[in-house]
Order: C-alpha cells, then sequence, then structure tokens
C-alpha cells in the first residue's frame, strides 16, 4: 500500500466514525499505535492523516498525557468543508457574478424551507436585526453584521451543508459586499434600505409566505450587486473576479422593489 493510499484510508475510517455518530465532538481517536495496527497502515500514516484533519479544523492535538492528550475531535464534518471552501476561494477566487448566482440559489432555497416550516426559531436573526439598526455603525461593521444575518437564516433553516457551504464562501462574499460599498459616495440610504429589505425578508418567513420570502431575498442580492459591483466592474473590467459585466439575474416579483426597477 503506497504512503498516500495508507493515510487516505486512515481518513476514510474517520469521515465513516464521524457519519456514523461513533466519533463526535469532545472524543479521541485511537492511539496511534493502536489505530496503525488496525487498519494495517504505518504510523506515519496515521500522523499525516491526523495532520491533514488538525488543518481542516476537525481535531486538534496535544502531547503528554492525561484526558486532554493526544488527537481530540473538534468540530463536525460541515466545519471542515467550510475550511476547504474557504482555501479554494483563497487559492483561486471565484467571480463575483459566480458567488452571487450561487447565494440566489441557496438562500432563496433557504427561506422558502424557513416560511414552510411551522415554528422556526429567528432569535439570532432577529438579534442580528437589531444590531444592524444602528446608524452609528460604519460600512464594515454593518455588511459583518449582514454576513452573520444571511448565515443565521442558513443555520435556523437546519440544513448543515447549506450553512456549511455558505460559510465557506463567507470570504468571497464579504470581499465583493465590502468592494462595492467603496464604491458608493453614501452609504446611509444604502444603510436604510437593506435594513428595510432584511425585515421584510423576516416577515415574509413569519407569515409563511414562500413565495414572497424568495422574491424578496433575490430582489435583496441582485440590488446590491446591481447597484455596486456592476459599477466596479465597468470601472475596472480587467480585475481579476469581475468579468461579468451584468448582474445576475431570475425571475422575481419586482414589485415589492420599484426602485430597483
Amino acid at each position: 500500500m503506497s504512503d498516500q493510499r495508507a493515510w487516505q484510508v486512515v481518513l476514510a475510517r474517520v469521515e465513516s466514525d464521524l457519519a456514523a455518530g461513533s466519533l463526535r465532538p469532545g472524543d479521541h481517536l485511537a492511539p496511534e499505535r493502536a489505530l496503525a495496527a488496525e487498519l494495517g497502515v504505518g504510523r506515519s500514516s496515521v500522523r499525516e492523516a491526523v495532520r491533514v484533519l488538525e488543518v481542516l479544523g476537525l481535531v486538534r492535538t496535544q502531547t503528554g498525557s492525561g484526558p486532554s492528550s493526544g488527537a481530540i475531535i473538534t468540530a463536525t464534518p460541515g466545519d471542515g468543508m467550510s475550511v476547504l471552501m474557504r482555501l479554494q476561494v483563497a487559492a483561486h477566487g471565484f467571480p463575483a457574478a459566480d458567488v452571487v448566482r450561487t447565494r440566489l440559489l441557496l438562500e432563496s432555497a433557504v427561506v422558502a424551507e424557513l416560511a414552510d416550516a411551522a415554528d422556526p426559531d429567528l432569535a439570532h436573526v432577529d438579534a442580528l436585526l437589531a444590531a444592524m439598526d444602528s446608524d452609528a455603525l460604519t460600512a464594515a461593521e454593518f455588511l459583518a453584521l449582514d454576513a452573520q444575518f444571511h448565515l443565521a437564516l442558513a443555520a435556523a433553516a437546519g440544513n448543515q451543508v447549506v450553512t456549511a457551504t455558505m460559510a465557506g464562501l463567507r470570504t468571497a462574499i464579504e470581499a465583493y459586499v465590502q468592494a462595492g460599498a467603496a464604491q458608493l459616495s453614501d452609504w446611509s440610504p444604502v444603510a436604510r434600505r437593506l435594513r428595510a429589505e432584511h425585515a421584510g425578508i423576516v416577515a415574509a418567513v413569519r407569515d409563511h409566505d414562500g413565495a414572497a420570502a424568495r422574491s424578496l431575498v433575490d430582489a435583496h442580492i441582485t440590488g446590491y450587486y446591481s447597484q455596486t459591483v456592476s459599477r466596479r466592474t465597468a470601472a475596472r473590467t480587467g480585475d481579476r473576479g469581475w468579468s461579468v459585466p451584468d448582474p445576475p439575474s431570475r425571475p422575481t416579483d419586482r414589485s415589492a422593489h420599484p426602485e430597483e426597477t
């Protein structure tokens, strides 16, 4: 068995145990010697697999003896997926328009699912709405809360894959929204509009109106992109990641946002 194949066997075993629930956050991995013997691989392969898991944020390691020593599971596979996505964004970047299209697919599904739920837990979402309701916030502070608001909606819907994907794309999302804000001469009216749009999305969810929630979140995402990123594209078409001149869109009911038509 090659070294590469050997450490992949170890990773596959850990993945299987996590998926089955036999390994959970706080649990120890089997000792290096025991895991190597059980899987028929060298101890160096076990160490390599543990290093990969540590980079992904799935385990932490500590030398010595006692209950806190060894390799301990610290997160779930969704967290590792987010790390991988962030690394991909950092290494290669994604065109802003592709990120927006992905947000449309994910977030419209999120709000529709929340609207269908009997009693969705929106406590964290409400707290973020309240935090954003301050004229003293800078654009950067507001947009940091905005990113948390959208992640909180995804988390409230309960789909761990969608939540992990959204978390992994957070760097790419923040890159285009922060760059877009820098193009605006006056942030205040934009902040007021975004607050109103956030409130409208949450209200549609609470009214169990999935169609309205989808339409509102689509208009919210594409409206900001149209106002900010497209302007930047027109001015700097040679920038990496800003090569799509027109904002992505999907057929939606724009009547709720007549100022954007």
